[in-house]
């Protein structure tokens, strides 16, 4: 059955199996923490479902066997498909007590067919988690700063929103920097905060992703010459590109409906930082709709050869840039 996140307390000690998928992760990993907080690390189970589906024997023993000092147990299985699903079908007419299943998906649409089975089931639940509005970020971190004793002006915190690049866990992150800042501070000037945010990456991260997507082919490969980043780096690169390719996806779906660029640039939300906006505009005019979809899909299977190629990682991403300017015409 369908469910809202907040509605979720209401299951407890009634469901077993609970579905949620989409793109904020931040949410999932709030609701999880505020909803099973009686789980301990040590009776929480976590897996991929690429580890189950290559040895199934990983999700039984979590599922049935149970330890003399357990008295209740959380699985929680990432990066869910469809691929799981008959084993999800073959375990659930069997009663467990005090084990709770976690699936967590990304982006299912509406032919998917575990989801479609969560929603159709009445002993299970599926929780669909939407990206966070602007309103809802500024609320979390008004939120947050109050709960620390800190004032910040209202562009001071759009600047931070803006940083975030619509994410909430991006956006605690930065919201840690400047509360560590301001312990034994009164007040925190706009040069700060530019100092401490940091869109959630390095500055060469940030610059390679812009260059990259202007299609600026000499910087670009000047910036990948001159650094030797770590597969953690890489995978911070990939997110920045994530991030970046959203609002790209965004402000193009709203060139549909206005087109000027200008307007829908100054009204988009969170608000587009001023030094930004000529780099934004830039891009729009580049990178099409079906583009921007099929980078972003190049940019998971990228994620996943890392994860698995670790060793190889500046290699691997590299040529997924570098593929980015075969693929249309280069300014140079």
């Amino acid at each position: 059955m369908n469910s809202k996140f907040y509605e979720l307390a209401k299951f407890k000690n009634k469901i077993n199996y609970y579905l949620f998928y989409g793109e904020n992760e931040g949410q999932k990993f709030d609701t999880i923490k505020n909803n099973f907080n009686n789980f301990t690390e040590e009776n929480t189970y976590k897996y991929s479902e690429k580890d189950i589906l290559a040895d199934t024997k990983i999700f039984l023993e979590s599922l049935y066997s149970k330890s003399f000092f357990e008295k209740e147990k959380l699985i929680i299985i990432s990066d869910v498909t469809d691929k799981i699903l008959s084993l999800i079908q073959e375990n659930l007419e069997t009663k467990i007590e005090d084990v709770i299943i976690i699936l967590l998906a990304k982006k299912l649409d509406k032919k998917s067919k575990i989801r479609n089975f969560f929603e159709k089931e009445k002993n299970l639940v599926v929780v669909p988690f939407y990206e966070d509005t602007p309103q809802t970020l500024i609320s979390i971190a008004k939120k947050i700063l109050k709960e620390n004793r800190i004032n910040l002006s209202q562009e001071n915190l759009n600047i931070i929103i803006e940083r975030s690049m619509g994410d909430r866990i991006n956006l605690k992150n930065e919201l840690i920097k400047i509360i560590n800042f301001c312990e034994g501070k009164r007040k925190i000037e706009l040069s700060d905060i530019l100092k401490l945010t940091n869109l959630s990456e390095n500055y060469s991260a940030s610059e390679l992703v812009d260059n990259c997507l202007c299609k600026n082919r000499k910087k670009t490969l000047n910036i990948l010459n001159e650094n030797i980043p770590s597969s953690e780096d890489n995978i911070l690169i990939l997110r920045t590109f994530l991030n970046k390719l959203k609002r790209l996806r965004k402000l193009r779906l709203n060139l549909k409906q206005d087109s000027n660029i200008d307007q829908i640039i100054n009204s988009f939300k969170p608000p587009i930082f001023w030094k930004d906006k000529n780099i934004i505009k830039q891009q729009i005019k580049i990178w099409e709709l079906n583009d921007i979809e099929s980078f972003i899909e190049d940019l998971n299977n990228t994620e996943s050869l890392i994860k698995k190629n670790p060793q190889i990682s500046n290699q691997i991403i590299n040529n997924m840039i570098l593929d980015k300017f075969k693929e249309t015409n280069i300014q140079t």
